[in-house]
């Protein structure tokens, strides 16, 4: 079974192709979406809110065994998931995601021309949230699709609550955990740009000893090619 946890600007339904491909293949999957995230919430909300609705699904649906997958923010996310329900887990599966250290939050992760960009818009919304710039979407999140693509998938995208990405997030459970995990990196991710700031092996690593999976695509690989992604999950989240 999998649960897929998505990322900043996403909602559960931008798994839509992801879960229809694992569902082909036999396996159940869910894709809750995050509190405070989508069209027409309620944005104020921390990072522990984001980490208890996904364990309230967990838990509210009785489910076990479950290969818990986290892309980009959704890696934070799942990090906090572990550390409550560790029983009710069977692999984390880190999908070009957050692996964040403790004592620190999601924007010391971040290179510093994003936390200026972040804090500006946070700073000009009405509510605390970051709408994400369609060029910088266009150019480092989905460059691997076309235009079309592109155009048609920012619309579906909602503001992200700020206060997540500035708490302070301890983890030092998680840190001890004896779960299984995974990396899975799609090697022409940008959205963190290479080198020093790079997704793998920089916060891989701090997995210490879990698989690594590999495939070609961007941040959005689970909109341009949801199948493919699919078919790596289970690659990563096998036994």
């Amino acid at each position: 079974m999998f649960v897929l946890v998505h990322g900043s600007w996403h909602d559960g339904s931008h798994w839509a192709g992801v879960v229809e491909r694992l569902e082909s293949l036999g396996h159940v999957a869910h894709a809750p979406t995050i509190a405070g995230h989508g069209h027409g919430v309620d944005k104020d909300v921390g990072h522990e809110d984001c980490v208890n609705s996904i364990v309230d699904f967990i838990v509210a649906g009785e489910l076990a065994d479950v290969v818990l997958v986290g892309h980009s923010f959704g890696g934070s996310v799942i990090a906090g998931v572990a550390e409550k329900v560790p029983d009710r887990l069977r692999r984390l599966v880190f999908c070009n995601a957050f692996v964040p250290l403790p004592g620190q939050c999601l924007l010391d992760d971040c290179p510093p021309h994003y936390r200026t960009l972040f804090r500006r818009l946070a700073e000009e919304s009405t509510d605390n949230t970051i709408q994400l710039p369609f060029p910088l979407w266009r150019e480092a999140f989905i460059q691997d699709a076309d235009l079309e693509t592109a155009q048609r998938t920012y619309r579906t995208l909602s503001p992200e609550p700020f206060r997540p990405l500035q708490d302070i997030l301890e983890l030092a459970e998680f840190h001890r955990l004896d779960l299984p995990k995974s990396y899975l990196n799609c090697t022409e991710d940008i959205a963190l740009p290479p080198g020093e700031w790079a997704w793998h092996p920089r916060l891989s690593a701090r997995l210490g000893q879990y698989r690594l999976a590999q495939m070609p695509g961007s941040h959005e690989t689970l909109l341009a090619d949801p199948s493919g992604l699919a078919d790596k999950i289970v690659e990563a989240g096998r036994d």
